[in-house]
């Protein structure tokens, strides 16, 4: 099968994503084989690509924001058919018996595996997936358009329940990609105010489309206090404007898998009972629950279409903001014109 494959990281302006003939992986007992139709393209693919998360696998082949069709199932599958349309996440796997995954935090597991970075992920024409990991995908979604709701739309809104955030509050978002575009729609739908701050104009134009009531450059101060506020991007030169925006009590969420340095934070900044936490992962429990309320939305998700042999040129303009909303790998070469 045709598969784009890391042989070792390196910065994506060099290209190191080597497009090549690899073995079709064969479904252990407890997994499927899905044919993959595409592949959401994700800032955490950059992370692993570049280096910046500690390979764990080598080579491997990126990707987790999969979605396709069933080809194949392991013996000991039963909660999964041949012929489904199925998405594979972040989380492939779980040991189910850490004290993490005994108390409902499976997002923690000491053992977890991974897609794209642990276990071979999507750029590629076929996956092997745990089944007891796989997502129904919601009618009313195309391909293209449900897969950045696999990662992009899950951790947004696990972002969100961790803010704390509650209906008729004050909202800020730094950074506006693929996850906020989502994540907005959600805090719309749940009569929540949102106030974006991105560095790029384009990006604030879209959060305005959808509903945010302000925007502002990145370090801007909304006009508001904040009763929460969530920073997507990895820049941890954000986190004191972010916090200085908070009210009395505020929290603050940060939702990615890897941020630059934070700057030394001033007491004050920090005083007030104002909370700092991370968000990590997500559980099955998160992305069922989200894909219902997308569903019920419903959520429109932008995308940027790219071949898989462009599968470089994407991750290039996800780094340099010049993806509007997400970007998607079309595998099976139908995704363009759904």
């Amino acid at each position: 099968m045709k598969a784009c494959v890391l042989e070792k990281p390196a910065p994506i302006e060099t290209n190191p994503l080597r497009l090549t003939e690899v073995p079709r992986p064969e479904p252990r007992r407890d997994q499927v084989l899905v044919r993959v139709h595409v592949c959401g393209v994700c800032r955490t693919d950059l992370h692993v690509i570049e280096g910046e998360l500690s390979p764990r696998k080598s080579p491997v082949i990126p990707g987790h924001q999969v979605v396709g069709t069933v080809e194949a199932i392991g013996p000991d599958v039963t909660r999964v058919q041949v012929g489904a349309r199925v998405g594979v996440a972040w989380l492939q796997g779980t040991d189910g018996t850490c004290e993490y995954c005994r108390a409902g935090q499976e997002n923690l597991c000491e053992h977890a595996d991974f897609t794209g970075y642990t276990t071979d992920g999507g750029y590629a024409e076929y996956i092997a997936a745990r089944d007891q990991f796989v997502y129904a995908i919601p009618e009313g979604f195309t391909d293209r358009h449900a897969a950045p709701l696999l990662c992009a739309g899950i951790i947004g809104f696990r972002s969100l329940r961790l803010s704390g955030i509650q209906p008729g509050g004050k909202l800020g978002f730094y950074g506006f990609g693929a996850a906020a575009h989502i994540a907005i729609q959600v805090a719309r739908h749940g009569k929540v105010d949102v106030y974006v701050s991105t560095r790029d104009e384009r990006h604030r134009r879209l959060a305005s489309e959808l509903g945010a009531l302000w925007t502002g450059g990145t370090l801007d101060q909304p006009p508001v206090a904040l009763d929460a506020a969530i920073v997507f991007a990895p820049a941890g030169e954000i986190v004191p404007a972010a916090l200085k925006a908070l009210r009395k009590g505020g929290t603050l969420a940060l939702a990615g898998i890897h941020m630059s340095t934070i700057p030394p934070l001033d007491y004050s900044l920090l005083y007030d009972e104002r909370l700092v936490r991370s968000v990590a992962n997500n559980t099955r429990q998160d992305g069922e629950d989200f894909l219902r309320v997308a569903a019920e939305i419903p959520i429109h998700t932008e995308t940027q279409v790219f071949p898989l042999d462009d599968a470089n040129r994407a991750l290039n303009a996800l780094k340099n903001d010049a993806i509007w909303g997400a970007a998607v790998i079309d595998v099976s070469g139908t995704a363009a014109v759904s």
